[in-house]
């Protein structure tokens, strides 16, 4: 049963399973197979999409205790969910199985700087930056195996995790688009430093790999080799007490820790249309938004409300909301923990008259005068199908640092469409004809005016 926008979300307790709010008891064996490699796809998406972030860094030469960066704001070969192409990414990958690990953190001087720690699962548990745990004065992070009850050194933030593996993404914000502001940037990102705890009084010098311009592949494949990936992640981390019944779940797939994953060619072809259907639903899920204003089509996916009251977690009382979690970490990477101070971020699948947005045809955005943002807003293009920047695009945003042509009140208009408008290139970003697409407007350093609704983004309208 493919599950489709409007349903009532999966809850999954260690009792029963509940699929759209109804028990499902009559079913024959190949399709309670067919449901169950299919909830077991929306379970496992947050830690299938780290895994193959994970291994787009190892295949970039990383290491435990490397950095990947962009020297450059990233093109489409940057391929994780719903990036921008404004601020310099670093990312990195962290294992705690054998011992703590620090993480060093410059203060943010002479560029902005904010990302989070997250675990395996995505859950972010801790802040960088002026919002962050370390205030913007840098610091020392030392991240904690699961169940580790030793005393940590006075100063040092403690970020504890229930699971062995997990990554780190920071936005390092050039003050502007000079190269004088990029450098300040980039020798600010070289001050990371990642390395074991027990290496405190020495800390090893650190690698860093300029990804910019190269393909950094880590979207997560919707095939049966998802399931690859989900079965290596089961072998590497703790069970979850939440996760009792999805563990039985995925032993009906033949999905067991310490146990080779061998489905034959029928099974395979069975979680083939498990991951089809997942990726249905996610898409329903990220097109399904609520207005930010009366009337708007821009607003927050309906997967972000959960998010935000449960710090990503998606559990209440108890039950573990896997419909909404899966469709968050299908479509994104690395949330805050405090979502907002930092940045806001707003959904817009749909144009003005309410159809959704069609790679074929063309639009315009006008971007009124004085954006509540106090460092920079950007509007970014995405593929629906794989939440990253449509490959081999030209480009995939327009932002404030950016030359761009405006009204003289300020105002700018922005184009999307297959071609550009004359003497619009600077204005404009490629969408492909037969691909649908999301735009998504952040605002870095939100303000008050977008806060309280005073100022509102007009609806992305078609042109001829």
């Amino acid at each position: 049963m493919a599950l489709t926008q409007g349903q009532t979300s999966t809850r999954i307790d260690a009792k029963s399973r509940r699929i759209g709010g109804q028990r499902h008891s009559e079913e024959s064996s190949g399709e309670r197979l067919a449901q169950q490699a299919l909830e077991a796809a929306v379970w496992g998406m947050p830690i299938v999409s780290f895994e193959a972030m994970r291994r787009a860094f190892f295949a970039a030469g990383g290491n435990y205790g490397d950095f990947v960066y962009c020297s450059r704001p990233a093109d489409w070969k940057f391929q994780i969910t719903s990036p921008n192409a404004s601020s310099l990414y670093v990312y990195f990958n962290f294992n705690t199985k054998s011992a703590p690990i620090l993480l060093d953190v410059p203060p943010a001087e002479g560029a902005g700087l904010y990302g989070s720690i997250n675990d395996a699962w995505q859950i972010p548990l801790a802040d960088f930056g002026p919002e962050g745990e370390d205030k913007g004065k840098g610091g020392k992070y030392v991240i904690l195996p699961p169940g580790y009850k030793d005393a940590v050194p006075f100063g040092v933030i403690a970020v504890r995790t229930d699971s062995y593996n997990g990554y780190g993404l920071l936005r390092i914000i050039p003050a502007s688009s000079s190269e004088a502001d990029r450098m300040k940037a980039l020798a600010l990102i070289k001050r990371l430093r990642l390395y074991p705890a027990a290496e405190w009084a020495n800390p090893p010098r650190a690698k860093f790999i300029d990804i910019a311009g190269k393909l950094f592949d880590g979207i997560a494949r919707m095939d049966d080799t998802f399931f690859d990936s989900l079965a290596m992640m089961v072998n590497e981390e703790t069970a979850q007490t939440h996760d009792t019944h999805s563990l039985e779940l995925l032993r009906s797939i033949g999905i067991e820790k310490g146990k080779p994953f061998k489905p034959n060619s029928a099974l395979r072809a069975t979680l083939r249309q498990a991951t089809s259907e997942a990726l249905a639903y996610f898409i329903d899920a990220t097109t399904d938004v609520t207005p930010y204003w009366p009337e708007s089509q821009w607003g927050t996916s309906s997967f972000l409300a959960p998010g935000v009251q449960s710090g990503f977690r998606y559990d209440s009382g108890g039950v573990l909301d896997i419909d909404a979690r899966g469709a968050m970490f299908f479509f994104a990477c690395a949330p805050p923990k405090r979502l907002g101070a930092a940045s806001f971020y707003l959904a817009g699948p749909r144009d003005a008259a309410g159809a959704f947005l069609d790679g074929g045809t063309a639009y315009r955005l006008r971007v009124p005068p004085n954006v509540p943002a106090r460092q920079f807003w950007a509007v970014t293009v995405y593929d629906l199908e794989t939440a990253s920047f449509l490959r081999g695009t030209p480009n995939v945003e327009v932002n404030s640092y950016q030359d761009i042509p405006r009204a003289p009140d300020g105002a700018a208009d922005i184009f999307f469409g297959p071609n550009a408008p004359l003497g619009r290139h600077a204005n404009w970003v490629y969408t492909a004809p037969g691909r649908q697409w999301i735009a998504m407007f952040r605002f870095y350093g939100p303000q008050k005016a977008l806060h309280d609704k005073t100022w509102r983004l007009p609806d992305i309208e078609r042109i001829a």
